[in-house]
């Protein structure tokens, strides 16, 4: 299994183990991984939860007006480096 699966799993876990619902969901160069933040989250775990997700290559909060709160990340996936894999003209 790629790091970058085990880097993803091993966030979602960590969240699931804060009491957060996850969702991960997989693409092509990346995955996501989403958790709903309840408003009742203690400060300890806000830290924790911070500590988790800046682990990822990119994270951040997404929040509405209606008070809902989604704490997100993103780890990039492992890209080959063997071969012409970006085309002509890409750089290493």
């Amino acid at each position: 299994m790629p790091a970058s699966d085990v880097s993803a799993e091993a966030i979602a876990a960590r969240l699931s183990a804060l009491g957060l619902s996850t969702r991960v969901e997989e693409h092509d160069r990346d995955t996501w991984i989403e958790a709903e933040v309840p408003e009742s989250l203690s400060v300890e775990s806000w830290r924790e939860a911070l500590e988790v997700v800046a682990e990822a290559d990119r994270f951040g909060l997404l929040a509405t007006s209606l008070n809902d709160r989604t704490l997100w990340a993103v780890v990039r996936k492992t890209v080959p480096t063997t071969g012409d894999v970006g085309g002509p003209g890409h750089q290493r």
